[in-house]
């Protein structure tokens, strides 16, 4: 193998910092949701009763498609006290194009109907009816790897 100058050296060693940094900022944001997750799951249930459940909708421009939300409140009882909560998750609801599904979410939270919600002991005023998936602790290899493969590139490029 031929020796490399310190310029290639210099430029392998940027490229594997970028990817590094990449992999190693996806791993944390990973690593982070997987947590909250694992969290959220330890939260206490109890019963919730839906009081409003809509299909919101929004035009922002024009030209652009309108846009849906499902809309939610929900009255629960914790700990002696009563509170009332629009949360659908932690996100809350997201905008989307496809109504259809909007309106499968807002069939299946009617209102009168009883569903379980989590909450938060350190605060009760925060009640989820969706919990966090757990599924970026299940793909965090792919970025981890990603930023192993950067160290690599950054270790080989100065081995002689």
């Amino acid at each position: 193998m031929a020796n490399r100058t310190t310029g290639a050296r210099i430029y392998l060693s940027l490229i594997g910092a970028l990817l590094l940094l990449a992999g190693g900022v996806f791993t944390w944001l990973m690593a982070r949701s997987f947590a909250r997750a694992r969290e959220i799951a330890s939260w206490p249930t109890t019963e919730a009763l839906v009081l409003v459940s809509s299909v919101e909708q929004r035009r922002i421009d024009p030209a652009r498609p309108t846009e849906y939300r499902f809309a939610v409140r929900y009255a629960y009882g914790w700990d002696g006290g009563e509170f009332e909560s629009e949360r659908f998750s932690l996100r809350g609801a997201s905008w989307t194009s496809k109504k259809e599904r909007v309106e499968a979410l807002a069939g299946q939270f009617p209102v009168g109907s009883v569903h379980e919600v989590a909450v938060d002991p350190d605060n009760p005023r925060v009640a989820l009816l969706d919990t966090e998936s757990k599924a970026p602790g299940y793909s965090i290899w792919f970025p981890a790897l990603i930023a192993a493969g950067g160290l690599g590139v950054i270790v080989g490029a100065w081995r002689r």
